[in-house]
Parts: structure tokens; sequence; C-alpha cells
């Protein structure tokens, strides 16, 4: 039987949440439930067994659970990575889903949403408690005005939105590839992004494209 269960591994500093969430969780058949205080300790013992999925606290004692979810799926793959964290701030879920996460629960979501979330997960579907969608959806920018564009930014923006290569971009609009790669790092400035996938997040929030 303990075979067919779902191992799930819970990361978190905080004793009380871990007693919480263990007795939580165990109310479910369907979970092997394993706790760790350090994320340094789930990476070991992930390099020799097999773990399903993980709840990772952001702040941990030793460390940070954005650099953690990015070396648990560097070693593991397959393992799902789940941040269950207090840090509501919206850079800090981006970065966590960046690094590879497969979704973000704050810890005020009721039960019955941290197990629908873990499903979620499961299925293979993005799996964020409904108070970080919200966060998720509002405006990204909210400390300078939206950059005009011209009218060749805009069509050099909807191209990189379709994942074209900047080669591909100089074809189709039949000019050179440094002035592609010029556009880009102009849009970067523009939007103050800190790469392409922030600044596309950034245009399809505020319907630019």
């Amino acid at each position: 039987m303990y075979n067919n269960k779902i191992k799930l591994a819970i990361v978190d500093d905080h004793p009380m949440i871990l007693e919480g969430l263990k007795s939580l969780l165990k109310k479910d058949p369907k979970f092997h439930i394993l706790s760790f205080t350090k994320g340094v300790t789930v990476i070991d013992f992930i390099q020799e067994n097999t773990i399903d999925v993980v709840l990772l606290d952001i702040v941990l004692s030793d460390g940070n659970g954005l650099d953690f979810c990015k070396i648990i799926k560097q070693k593991a793959p397959k393992s799902i990575v789940i941040a269950l964290s207090n840090q509501a701030e919206r850079s800090i879920i981006f970065r966590f889903l960046e690094n590879g996460g497969n979704g973000y629960i704050l810890k005020n979501a009721d039960s019955q949403e941290i197990i629908e979330n873990i499903e979620k997960a499961l299925n293979g579907d993005l799996a964020l408690s409904k108070e970080v969608q919200e966060i998720m959806l509002r405006t990204a920018i909210t400390n300078f005005e939206l950059p005009r564009l011209t009218k060749r930014e805009k069509q050099i923006l909807q191209a990189i939105a379709k994942g074209n290569t900047s080669a591909e971009i100089a074809e189709q609009l039949f000019i050179s590839l440094i002035t592609v790669e010029t556009h880009r790092r102009n849009l970067l400035q523009k939007f103050k992004a800190k790469n392409m996938i922030e600044l596309i997040k950034i245009a399809i929030e505020n319907q630019l494209i």
C-alpha cells in the first residue's frame, strides 16, 4: 500500500506549521507524509529517494525557497514543487514559477484549497491559491507610466511573444539582425524588465499584445 501512496514532503522550519500540515494531510489516505525543517536536508534526501510532491516554504533557516526550488527541479525534474508561504509579493511568486515551481499557495488558504491545489499540480496544472491568482492578475506596472511604443517596436514585441528568434524577426520584417537586437534592448529598458519573460508578462498584463 505504501508504494502506491503519493510521497509528499513538507519543508518548513516552524514546528507548529509542520505539525498542523502533517495532521491535515494525513487525513487523506493517498498521501505518505515526510517532513523536513531544512532545504538542504530535502535536497540530500531527494538525491537518493523519490518524492512526488514538495510543499516548500520560501523563508527557511538555511536558505531561500526560490533557490531550493531550482535545485530540486534540476536534481528531480519529475518532482512537483509547490510553494506554501506567507510571502505574497508578486515578484517572489513569479520568480518561484520561473525557477520551475508548479504552484504557489499562501498559508492563509484553508485545508480544502491546499488539497485541491496539490491535486491540480498532480494533474499537470499550475496550482495557485485564489489569493495568489488575484495578486498575479494585478497590473504589473504601478510606479511608472506605460511606455509609448513605435509601430516597429509593437511588431517586434508581438513576434517575441510568438516565440520568434531575432533572426526570424529580421527576416519577417526585412531588417537587419543588429536592428532587431537594438529594439529588444530598447524594449527591455522601456519596460524596466530584467528579461524577455518579464517583458512579455508586462505586455500581456497591460494588453499591449
